[in-house]
């Protein structure tokens, strides 16, 4: 029986067109272990491929028929084909870093098949230095970003002579036995499962019934809450700029890693949160980015950033809510782009982000859903001709940070290098950038029309830069940083 779609996922699918693609991703590069033939990449393809158990998250596929009353829902595919959904690739040569992130970039500009589990999973070989890649991508219908990562490293190991688990099986727990939210029961995903045919589908109708129910006076109170905050950044703040334009759907894509140690030490001498710094570095960066094109606009860029809705419990593989539906409230960051001073943007940055934090403290679920819809709300009147190019764009764009693992990992002994998050713009919000942590690593992942974000790439050194001079006005001392 099709389990209903909560709205919360199925807004990914009613926003998603040709030119809009809304599924998030993974690049992670590794170093091929010591001793390793020429066909260990074409063999761990193969030995994939007889993986044949699948998730019940990784086996759902949409459907809208008379049935769901035309809304979304999900429908378990009997048989899913593994090599139309695992494939193994190849970069021309030189195989450097660039061809791979031009693969990439063609990759997360084409849609997922709708008539098939939404998700891919991408091995590719060639690089030059003896490397390998893996790119996955996932529709945001299916999992957030935070379940994404941590889909992605449920099947990467501590240990490098133990075999890798791809991210469509089952988890299991230590002991080997099927983790009852996972691959055994109704309950991985989006936490609807309780084992009884039927009675999911009821349940989550009714929950569906009582969130909108609930919505209003959600929102009234987090409206309120809004208006008390005289400090807080609310919705259409913020000043039009070149990336709040109608996009196309050609994606480029750039990454780079710094050292989550220098970055810590910023916010250590500037009494701030690791999160603070990392913001504040894409603000002096887009700043340099936007002075670059003669752009900055005299009022400061507002991001959203987006906030995990998820326990302590779901990160625990096994939990009802590990892998799977969206679980996400944001608040709205102002980025101090007007300061030319980096040490006075960093010190807006964090008081910005402390003030949407005091206000979004106390809010249930439903209320921090209601104010991420009204704070979201304006990117709706984009496409509205005429109407949308008269009003201030909500923001200007997304920053995220998901958390990765903080011990090495491996893939069949192949050491994990680095890992790169790829996310969604979206029409009238051109850029997006999103970080992963890793071991003493901190990534970050741009992605950006590929018509309306001229040179990206020239982004990573402003991030650079912009670290740099976080450094000098604290007083640390600069080690260095990391390339993919």
């Amino acid at each position: 029986m099709p389990l209903p779609m909560p709205v919360t996922d199925a807004v990914f699918l009613l926003a998603e067109s040709r030119e809009h693609p809304t599924h998030v991703a993974g690049l992670q590069l590794f170093r091929t272990p010591d001793g390793a033939g020429p066909d260990f990449l074409s063999e761990a393809y193969r030995e994939l491929l007889t993986h044949t158990e699948i998730s019940r998250t990784m086996r759902r596929r949409p459907i809208r028929t008379v049935g769901t009353l035309g809304q979304w829902a999900w429908q378990e595919d009997p048989d899913v084909e593994l090599d139309y959904h695992v494939r193994l690739s190849a970069l021309p040569r030189p195989g450097r870093v660039r061809e791979l992130l031009e693969l990439v970039s063609r990759l997360h500009g084409t849609l997922l098949d709708r008539h098939r589990p939404l998700w891919e999973f991408h091995l590719v070989e060639g690089l030059g230095d003896g490397r390998f890649a893996t790119y996955v991508k996932v529709h945001h219908a299916l999992m957030d970003g935070v379940s994404a990562v941590r889909k992605l490293s449920q099947g990467l190991t501590y240990d490098p002579a133990l075999p890798a688990l791809p991210p469509w099986s089952p988890v299991r727990h230590p002991a080997g036995a099927d983790s009852p939210g996972d691959g055994g029961s109704a309950a991985d995903g989006n936490s609807h499962g309780c084992g009884v045919p039927g009675l999911d589908s009821v349940r989550a109708v009714a929950g569906g019934v009582a969130d909108l129910v609930g919505a209003p006076s959600a929102l009234g109170k987090a409206l309120l809450g809004l208006a008390r905050d005289n400090g807080a950044t609310g919705p259409f703040d913020a000043p039009r700029t070149m990336f709040n334009v109608p996009i196309g759907g050609a994606r480029r894509f750039a990454g780079q890693s710094w050292s989550l140690s220098r970055i810590r030490a910023v916010a250590k001498a500037a009494d701030v949160t690791v999160n603070d710094v990392a913001v504040t570095m894409c603000s002096g960066g887009l700043r340099r980015y936007l002075i670059d094109h003669d752009a900055l606009p005299d009022r400061s860029l507002v991001a959203m950033l987006p906030v995990s809705l998820r326990g302590v419990s779901d990160a625990t593989p096994g939990s009802a809510d590990s892998f799977g539906g969206n679980a996400f409230g944001a608040i709205l960051c102002d980025l101090a782009t007007d300061q030319p001073d980096p040490g006075a943007r960093l010190a807006r940055v964090s008081a910005s982000t402390s003030s949407a934090k005091a206000m979004m403290r106390g809010l249930s679920q439903a209320e921090m859903l209601g104010l991420t819809s009204f704070l979201a709300g304006g990117m709706a009147l984009a496409p509205i001709p005429g109407l949308g190019r008269r009003l201030r764009p909500p923001f200007n764009l997304i920053i995220s940070n998901v958390p990765g693992s903080r011990e090495v990992q491996y893939f069949n002994g192949a050491e994990l290098m680095e890992s790169y998050p790829l996310s969604i713009p979206a029409d009238g919000q051109a850029i997006n950038i999103t970080l992963t942590s890793y071991v003493d690593q901190l990534a970050f992942g741009i992605v950006g029309c590929r018509r309306s974000v001229p040179h990206l790439q020239r982004l990573l050194d402003h991030l650079d830069g912009e670290l740099g001079a976080l450094e000098l006005a604290t007083g640390c001392v600069s080690t260095g940083h990391v390339r993919p």
